[in-house]
């Protein structure tokens, strides 16, 4: 389906309005007032919820290799869950994932 550059700027600027309406419902009408403790204990699992929900697909359905996963993609993807898991840091699983997985590569780029 080809659509023209106006039209493209339309679909842009209602998914960016709607995207506002979004956040300003709970953080602009909410946000002022207290948030109820179950919710709140919920809340900060979204950033551990959204990243293997980002990931999954990745490794899972690579556009690289042919679209088949390889060796690399299971064992960077298990690198990222051991080192989360072990450290309960998010930052360290991404970065030990991207090792493993860019590591080859950047070595036989020196």
């Amino acid at each position: 389906m080809n659509y023209t550059q106006s039209e493209i700027w339309l679909i842009i600027g209602i998914m960016a309005v709607g995207t506002f309406a979004i956040r300003f419902s709970f953080l602009g009408l909410i946000g002022a007032g207290a948030i109820h403790p179950l919710i709140e204990r919920m809340l900060r699992f979204t950033p551990v919820a959204v990243l293997p929900g980002m990931v999954a697909p990745l490794v899972l359905w690579p556009t690289s290799a042919g679209g088949e996963p390889t060796l690399w993609h299971f064992m960077a993807a298990a690198a990222a869950l051991g080192v989360a898991y072990k450290t309960r840091k998010v930052v360290w699983g991404m970065l030990a994932g991207c090792a493993i997985f860019f590591g080859p590569l950047i070595i036989g780029l020196l």
